[in-house]
């Protein structure tokens, strides 16, 4: 059996939207944007899932209670991205190139910014864990799957102690807020991603309801078509044996 340590007294030390599971378990699961079974998947082997809908303090979140259980030594990324904020494809960004100035190296989100995190903890996270990528799947089948065989995968816990990080929500809003009152630049930009994100879902509405008029429209031309065949054999065919039967 892998060798296993004791995690971080308290463990999970950073509260947030997650169901956690066996502390010995060698796998975390985020779910993204997503909201699935999380205590399912608890139950199926992880020690941790939840959701992770910003590419700053729910970064920080993650990060703060993996590097704080020694045993766990996979990320499993699924459910489908957050539009905007990418906070998938950022975390896997910091994984693989660290940041730069607090910000998270070749981050696509918009604002991929780390202030809570030292470089030290995110050389741990690094060495820690290793990535797998299965986002934009929902299958809870293939996702419980995925734990089982990174549990069979089970290097043991990693050789450092329990690392503790201090996660600080300013005034309760979110170190994203307060970032963002460092630099207005930042809200403008929230304000714009919101405006994006509406006007995405109101086009999604429309085509549905084009869509939905072209469906309607074809079914009725299939209809008059089908009518009009079935007269035209009432008019050609039966109509002639019928005078005949009648002569």
């Amino acid at each position: 059996m892998a060798d296993k340590k004791s995690p971080a007294s308290g463990w999970p030390i950073i509260q947030g939207d997650f169901h956690s599971g066996k502390a010995e378990s060698p796998v975390a699961v985020a779910t993204m944007g997503s909201h699935l079974d999380e205590q399912g998947i608890c139950d199926a082997g992880a020690a941790i899932c939840g959701s992770c809908k910003t590419e700053n303090l729910g970064l920080e979140k993650v990060i703060a209670n993996i590097i704080s259980n020694p045993n766990i030594r996979f990320l499993l990324l699924c459910g489908t991205e957050v539009k905007g904020h990418l906070s998938g494809q950022t975390l896997a960004a910091l994984h693989a190139n660290g940041v730069d100035k607090g910000k998270v190296v070749g981050a696509q989100g918009a604002i991929p910014f780390i202030e809570n995190v030292d470089d030290a903890a995110i050389k741990r996270f690094q060495e820690q864990i290793e990535i797998v990528n299965i986002m934009e799947t929902e299958d809870l089948g293939q996702i419980k799957a995925k734990i089982a065989e990174l549990t069979g995968r089970d290097p043991g816990a990693f050789a450092g102690e329990p690392m503790v990080v201090e996660v600080k929500e300013a005034g309760g809003a979110g170190a994203e807020i307060a970032a963002a009152s460092a630099n207005p630049q930042f809200l403008e930009i929230e304000h714009r991603l919101d405006d994006i994100e509406k006007k995405i879902e109101f086009a999604d509405a429309e085509i549905a309801q084009r869509v939905g008029r072209k469906v309607g429209r074809d079914i009725g031309i299939l209809y008059g078509l089908v009518a009009g065949l079935m007269v035209f054999i009432i008019l050609s065919v039966l109509l002639p044996k019928l005078a005949l039967m009648m002569q």
